[in-house]
């Protein structure tokens, strides 16, 4: 289990001297999940330790208004990590960040703090929680600043390919995440052609979505860095696997025992463990415009594609929802397969756990195992077996978030409102938006 250190002043201060940091990057998370950041000379890295650093709110997305727009920044000292490429040849560390309405109170709307609630609940409880993500990416040609969409390559599922631009990327990408801090476990190619993974071992999950953050950081500074573009767009092909970001979670005791493990039973999965998959089931479509939060994702959660639709959990079976995988003890775990790295990971971190939680507190059951494939089962059978679908599309999504008392919890009024507000923008542009499919297909009428 992947556990950040928290570096002392004097150890912070030791580091920037010996690694000749010039500058320091602030780093935060706006509600869409786009990592911002406040550039500071490394000399003020002491003001920023004791008083914060102010920056301008209302200049980001959803989360103040002109009239209360001052906001601090609060470096975490488990994040220092040294910026593993130079400008100008100067070098500069990276340290994220809590957002703060002063330096006393946490902004209600950072979703990193959203996400510390719900860890914390967790541990009064009595658990510690534990994520581990992985992370689809596609790697495209590049042409003016732009994506171009066209395939790089021709390969599949964990191809060794001729040493190509994109394997040195993903090389390099495995390298700087270490150099970072971040453990990586594999990296391989994806199903799709251009596709790749990059998997790190698990975290608790404010330091988990962290690890997401940094590693699309990485991702698409080495692309630039090679004119080449890495999106994380969903579903950027039709008539391939999209890409997803599946999150296994486990939970284990104040004592350090999986708490999700259950020697005794014949499957090995605990009451606990039964329980928080009957949380996940039972909220699954209130939460999902938050770990499937734009247009394009509900392009990839179609049947055929390897993306679950149907809301059911299995001990093996990838057409469910939740998959248990096989390893037992202290790896035991779940895998939510349905979020896609468009989501903001502290939201989609924060909605998962809490939707287990609620399992655990009030006793959800969760139905029976489902072991064929729910792709090829009748609609009728699948009523029959209480298996339901995931929304469809955003719309339908966001109806079912709006109406969700836990969603609305997790989130908090602030990032709730703005949220909703946002994505209700993104759909009326897209439905009101005329597209070349339209063109083409009533041209004639």
């Amino acid at each position: 289990m992947a556990s950040n250190k928290e570096m002392t002043r004097e150890e912070l201060f030791r580091f920037v001297e010996e690694n000749q940091v010039r500058f320091v990057r602030l780093q935060f998370t706006d509600i869409n999940g786009m990592m911002k950041n406040v550039e500071i000379p490394v000399d003020e890295l002491e003001t920023a330790l004791e008083s914060g650093i102010m920056f301008d709110g209302s200049s980001v997305e959803g989360f103040a208004r002109l009239y209360e727009s001052d906001m601090y920044l609060k470096p975490d000292l488990r994040t220092v990590a040294m910026l593993p490429w130079t400008f100008d040849g100067h070098r500069s560390a990276r340290i994220i960040c809590d957002v703060y309405s002063d330096f006393e109170h946490p902004f209600d709307g950072d979703p990193r703090y959203r996400l510390k609630l719900v860890e914390e609940k967790a541990r009064k409880m009595g658990f510690i929680p534990y994520a581990g993500p992985e992370v689809e990416f596609f790697i495209l040609p590049r042409q003016n600043n732009r994506p171009v969409f066209e395939f790089l390559d021709s390969g599949s599922y964990f191809d060794l390919l001729p040493v190509d631009i994109a394997e040195h990327i993903r090389t390099e990408v495995s390298v700087h995440l270490e150099e970072m801090g971040l453990d990586v476990e594999t990296t391989h190619h994806e199903v799709a052609p251009s596709q790749h993974e990059v998997d790190f071992r698990y975290a608790e999950p404010v330091i988990a979505a962290d690890n997401v953050q940094t590693v699309k950081l990485v991702i698409k500074t080495l692309a630039i860095k090679n004119n080449l573009y890495a999106t994380f767009m969903p579903k950027p092909f039709f008539g391939v696997n999209g890409s997803g970001m599946h999150v296994h979670m486990s939970l284990f005791t104040l004592d350090g025992k999986n708490a999700f493990y259950d020697e005794s039973t014949p499957d090995g999965i605990s009451q606990v463990m039964r329980y928080f998959i009957g949380g996940l089931i039972a909220h699954a479509r209130e939460i999902t415009a938050i770990t499937n939060p734009t247009i394009n994702s509900y392009k990839r959660l179609v049947p055929g594609y390897e993306a679950p639709v149907n809301i059911a959990w299995s001990k093996g079976n990838r057409t469910a929802l939740i998959r248990i995988p096989k390893a037992r003890g202290k790896s035991t775990r779940i895998e939510y397969r349905s979020p896609d790295p468009s989501c903001n990971p502290y939201l989609a971190f924060a909605v998962i756990l809490a939707a287990g939680l609620d399992g655990i507190e009030n006793k959800i059951e969760p139905p029976a195992a489902v072991e064929e494939n729910i792709y090829q089962m009748s609609e009728s059978e699948k009523q029959k077996r209480g298996i339901y679908r995931l929304p469809s599309n955003l719309k339908e999504a966001l109806n079912e978030a709006e109406n969700s008392k836990l969603v609305r919890e997790v989130l908090g009024e602030h990032i709730w409102e703005k949220f909703l507000k946002l994505k209700e923008r993104e759909w009326w542009e897209y439905s009101t938006t005329v597209t070349e499919w339209e063109r083409r297909k009533y041209e004639n009428i």
